[in-house]
């Protein structure tokens, strides 16, 4: 999950919301040390920096399972969904099976 985040990284800066809830959620998971939440906070730009700012600190496959929950916790389910389907660049292919029943005998 870490690789897939860092090479998402740009894209996700600017879809996250990083006000409202997120750095609290991540502080009380443990994901941000309190001086990490205070460095976030602090960054007085444009969201997408705080965001870059929260995305630069993630470091472990367990600090990105939290910040996933995090991002859940606080309504932002499609950032989670970007993450999980590598920005959008996987292709699922779905076939439909279709049974056919001639008295009572189904064909497919």
């Amino acid at each position: 999950m870490l690789d897939s985040i860092m090479r998402l990284k740009c894209g996700l800066s600017n879809i996250i919301e990083p006000d409202f809830g997120l750095l609290d959620e991540l502080l009380s998971l443990g994901v941000l040390t309190r001086g990490d939440y205070e460095d976030v906070r602090s960054e007085r730009r444009a969201a997408y920096r705080r965001s870059e700012a929260i995305l630069d600190l993630l470091t472990t496959e367990d600090q990105c399972g939290k910040f996933l929950k995090a991002l859940q916790r606080t309504g932002q389910q499609h950032v989670v969904n970007f993450v999980t389907q590598s920005g959008g660049q996987s292709v699922i292919f779905v076939t439909k099976r279709i049974d056919y029943c001639v008295n009572s005998v189904c064909l497919s």
